[in-house]
């Protein structure tokens, strides 16, 4: 029977870690240069605007 790799797989786990560290890190940057609107006041479409777009002339 085959010995298990147990280096390889550590390595694979801090390999994962870390980009899911580097991934939480790119995603804060994000959010701190693109600030979002407070919950309650996110620029989703009403069922009005969705139901009859505005024509323009």
């Amino acid at each position: 029977m085959a010995k298990t790799n147990f280096q390889y797989e550590k390595r694979q786990r801090e390999l994962e870690k870390k980009r899911k560290a580097e991934e939480k890190a790119r995603r804060k940057l994000e959010a701190k240069n693109n600030p979002k609107p407070a919950e309650g006041e996110q620029g989703e479409a009403t069922s009005e605007e969705v139901a009859e777009p505005q024509e323009q002339s």
